[in-house]
């Protein structure tokens, strides 16, 4: 998934300016492609400037309001049909736990306690947010509900993940004493 792709989609539902995309990033798409202020405004200009975004509406200081045009859409169909989605995932997490055997026995299980607590902040967050939100019938609520429950589900995992692996850790320094 690109931010490219991102922006196209969330502008489909209505004209927005990069401020309020920035909010409905936070508020739809935060768990799955954050992204940063700088990102979606360098980001819109791109997407005007290659035909597929138009500046339906400008406003004070500066304020553009952003349409999605028919090629934009295209592109967007495109990618969502005839694209096969990046699966390579890299995770430095993981890549740290696979030499957890390097660290002291204390400093891994510290290590999977955090990554626990960080797991259920970011659960937490996800629950506040799906609290947050005035949920309606049209598509971007349902299916960022979706995807709010995918990160939800993760984050969970994640949590009794590291719980587990802790208690693995601290099983075998046991034993080994």
């Amino acid at each position: 998934m690109s931010l490219r792709h991102a922006v196209l989609g969330l502008l489909t539902e209505r004209p927005a300016s990069g401020y309020d995309l920035m909010k409905l990033f936070e508020t739809s798409l935060a768990n799955v492609w954050p992204a940063t202020q700088s990102q979606v405004y360098g980001e819109l200009g791109k997407l005007a400037t290659a035909g597929l975004l138009t500046v339906s509406a400008e406003g004070p200081r500066g304020r553009k309001e952003y349409a999605v045009t028919d090629t934009g859409r295209a592109e967007l169909h495109h990618w969502l049909v005839e694209t096969e989605p990046d699966r390579v995932r890299r995770s430095e997490t993981m890549l740290r736990v696979f030499f957890l055997g390097l660290m002291s026995d204390p400093e891994a299980t510290a290590f999977l306690g955090l990554e626990a607590a960080r797991a259920a902040e970011e659960g937490a967050a996800l629950r506040e947010l799906e609290e947050s939100v005035d949920w309606g019938d049209d598509p971007l609520s349902v299916h960022g509900r979706l995807a709010l429950e995918y990160g939800l589900r993760l984050s969970a995992m994640q949590e009794e993940w590291a719980r587990w692996a802790a208690g693995q850790i601290a099983s075998r320094a046991g034993s080994a004493g």
